[in-house]
Parts: structure tokens; C-alpha cells; sequence
């Protein structure tokens, strides 16, 4: 297969597509460039694949701005490292990879070449063995980082080696982890309980609460037990076998009075138990600070501070749409001027990173079965109605647009005060 490869192009293309490689004469840089096609064909990104350079290095001009130098490689050399690369391709990276090779005209100088190793994305999830230690590699944003907690996790979920975190058998956890009461209070609410069917015709590894959900638990093929899956143990299960399993599924509020972290904090919750519990106990902490003042002097005299929808929305998504495998709380951070959500996990993978910033990304599920249950308790929009919702509530209100900072391994959600009224207060 050949691509018609135009360097310029390719420098000006996104750096998480890119890895520049000025030689490849060690085994580190070998090392170094065969980690990186690993993370190229694990494609956590959803970018397709992407390209290894090796003859040039990223440099900076005289302004500060990014700019490739061609140094190039001699005939000898560019040989050595391709195979080098194939046969570490062959033996270290299972599956094993087969690279794409093509040799370029180095733009600075004829007698050397540029190599350029293409490496499309792969249906599997790729491992690279260096010496005892076998590890995933991905890529994220111009590095080539080791898989760790909950991006491994979304890189396999990807792959489709493992079951949506939602989904999976609690383990450690059976039927006596699940608090009746809550249950039995919480199916009712939804509109989900049958008169016809006894509380225990639920608890079964057979029958489904909703037509999208899956039966709340598993039969253990070795012992016989039922056991809940995630979903349901978060979601029905008892406050003490909640903090045992999942430690940190837990939310923390924090009220200040002030303008930062400096100052000491006036309240601070810990929100425990089932997760319901959490969303309702942390909607009502929100909604104080959605209090509506009168200003006769004003053309628009009823303001409120924060829209109830917005915040609403924003706390929802946070705990349905947090990755539960990364070992932290969600924060709910209460200033003066600002309320910060933060929800850990990074985006979901398949949600376009330029559109969600903008509240104009197409839904995607990180776990499926608390977005609908939470929905049917009708403390969440429907499916992808979330974000715009808060987007929409908050300019109605006057209320600066939403800003949220996608980070490694949490999503940042910070929603300002209408301005006017932090000027009165």
C-alpha cells in the first residue's frame, strides 16, 4: 500500500498523530519508537492511526513557534533502524504490528532520506514487552503514555475486551449488599414496580427492571451466588457495602465564602451511600445557591444566580458519566462567584473532544445503565440533552456560557454567576 505522504503537511497536522525521531540508533530510541506505534494502532483517540518520523526533529523558530528540522538519514542508517523497528514490531508487541514503511526525499539535503513508519488503528489492543515488563501504551496529546486505571480501562472497554464498568459483576458483593428499602423506594419512583411481582422476582440473573438494562445480577458459574453488577450495587446497595468495595464513590461538597481555596471553608459534606442518595442530597446543597433576588431598578427585576436546570445537569452528568475505576471523589467546589464540578475520567473516547466543549457532540454512553435509570427518576435530561441543557439554562439566565477543562483523568465543569448579581453582592 502506498501513501502519498507531503511533509509540510504533515507538520502542520495535529501532534498526537505525529512522533518526530531525529535517528533511531540506540535501543531506547528503538524502544522509544515501537512504544509509539503500539499507542498509534491502540488509537484511544479515535484518530485512525498515525505516523512516526524518523530524519527530523520538532524544533522552534526565532517567534517561539513549532518547526520541524530535517537532518535526514544516510542509506546505511535508515536500513538498520527499519529493521530494527519491524523485527521489535515482530517480537515485542502482541498482537504483533507490520508498519507501513516509506522512504521520503529529505528536504535539506539529497543525499540522505526521511523514514516514515504509517501505522493504520487496529481492532485489538496492543501490548509492548520491554524487558520483564509487559505494558498498553496510548496516545495522549503529543506523548506516548503507559495505560493506566481508568484509561486502560476505556481503551480495552474500546477494544471490546472487557464489559462497560456499569455492566461487570460486583465481585466481592452479593445479594445482602443491596438495602431493600432503597431498592423497592427507588423502582417505585422510576415507574418500574409491578404489583404483580414480589421484590425477590427482581433479584434474579434472569429478569430485567428495563428494557435497556441488563438483569441486576450474575449466577456465579462456580459457586451458584448471585451477585450484583455494578450498576445495581452503586445504585440499591447498602451504605457500608458501598464504602467498602468503592471507596471513593463517594461526593464531597465544599461551600466558600470567598473567591478561592485560600480561605477556610464555611461547610464541607461528604456525601456517602448509593449514588440516587448522593444525587439528591448534593441537588439540594446546589439549589440553595440557585436563589432568586428582586431589582426593581433593573429591566429584568427577578434574576436568579445560577439556573436550577443548569446545575442540575451538571451534577447528573458527573456522576453517571464519571469513570468509577479512577480512585477519587466528585468535588463539588462552591465559590461566590463559581460552583466547579469535577467528575473523574477523562471524556468518554468516542466523544468528539472540539464539539463537547461547545455542547454540540453527539451522545456517547460510559455507563448506559445509570444514564437511563437516572433518567427515568427524571434527575436527568434524555439521551445527549444534558450538556446543551446547560449551555441553553444559562444564557436564558444571563449566566455566563459553561466552561469545562478536559483533563487526564477528570472533566471540569465550572459554571459562573450571572454577573449582575456578583457585582450587587
Amino acid at each position: 500500500m502506498k501513501f502519498n505522504i507531503d511533509l509540510k503537511e504533515l507538520s502542520s497536522r495535529e501532534s498526537e498523530r505525529v512522533e518526530w525521531k531525529e535517528n533511531g540508533d540506540d535501543k531506547n530510541v528503538i524502544n522509544s519508537i515501537v512504544k509509539t506505534i503500539s499507542a498509534f494502532a491502540n488509537d484511544i483517540a479515535n484518530f485512525g492511526g498515525g505516523y512516526v518520523v524518523c530524519g527530523a526533529k520538532e524544533s522552534k523558530d526565532e517567534f517561539g513557534f513549532p518547526k520541524v528540522l530535517y537532518n535526514g538519514l544516510s542509506s546505511e542508517k535508515l536500513k538498520e533502524i527499519e529493521g530494527k523497528v519491524l523485527q521489535h514490531c515482530r517480537d515485542y508487541i502482541s498482537p504483533s504490528l507490520a508498519p507501513i514503511v516509506q522512504e521520503l526525499d529529505s528536504p535539506n539535503n539529497k543525499s540522505t532520506r526521511i523514514l516514515v513508519f504509517i501505522i493504520l488503528a487496529s481492532p485489538d489492543a496492543h501490548t509492548y514487552r520491554d524487558g520483564e515488563s509487559v505494558n498498553y501504551y496510548v496516545r495522549i496529546s503529543k506523548e506516548t503514555k503507559e495505560a493506566r486505571n481508568g484509561i486502560l480501562s476505556q481503551l480495552l472497554i474500546k477494544k471490546q475486551k472487557i464489559e462497560y464498568f456499569d455492566k461487570r459483576v460486583s465481585s466481592n458483593a452479593t445479594e445482602s449488599d443491596i438495602d431493600v428499602l432503597i431498592f423497592r423506594d427507588s423502582i417505585q419512583e422510576m415507574g418500574l414496580y409491578h404489583q404483580g411481582k414480589s421484590l425477590e422476582d427482581y433479584f434474579s440473573d434472569k429478569e430485567q427492571i428495563a428494557e435497556l438494562v441488563p438483569p441486576l445480577f450474575v449466577r456465579s458459574n462456580l459457586t451458584g451466588i448471585l451477585q450484583p453488577r455494578n450498576f445495581c450495587l452503586l445504585m440499591f446497595g447498602k451504605k457500608s457495602s458501598i464504602t467498602s468495595i468503592f471507596p471513593e464513590a463517594h461526593t464531597i461538597v465544599s461551600i466558600y465564602k470567598g473567591f478561592n481555596r485560600s480561605e477556610s471553608t464555611s461547610e464541607r459534606h461528604t456525601l456517602t451511600g448509593s449514588i440516587i442518595e448522593q444525587a439528591k442530597k448534593a441537588n439540594e446543597l446546589l439549589n440553595s445557591q440557585a436563589y432568586m433576588v428582586f431589582d426593581k431598578t433593573s429591566k429584568k427585576p427577578n434574576q436568579v444566580k445560577y439556573p436550577i436546570r443548569a446545575l442540575q445537569e451538571a451534577l447528573i452528568n458527573a456522576i453517571v458519566h464519571r469513570d468509577y475505576e479512577v480512585p477519587h471523589p466528585i468535588r463539588i467546589t462552591i465559590f461566590a462567584d463559581r460552583i466547579e464540578i469535577v467528575s473523574p475520567g477523562s471524556l468518554h473516547w468516542g466523544v468528539d473532544k472540539t464539539k463537547f466543549l461547545s455542547g454540540t457532540a453527539s451522545p456517547k454512553w460510559r455507563n448506559q445503565s445509570f444514564a437511563y435509570l437516572f433518567n427515568k427518576l427524571q434527575l436527568a435530561q434524555s439521551e445527549g440533552q444534558g450538556i446543551p441543557t446547560i449551555f441553553r439554562t444559562m444564557k436564558e439566565e444571563g449566566c455566563p456560557e459553561p466552561v469545562f477543562e478536559i483533563e487526564t483523568e477528570s472533566v471540569i465543569c465550572i459554571l459562573q454567576a450571572n454577573k449582575s448579581l456578583q457585582i450587587r453582592e
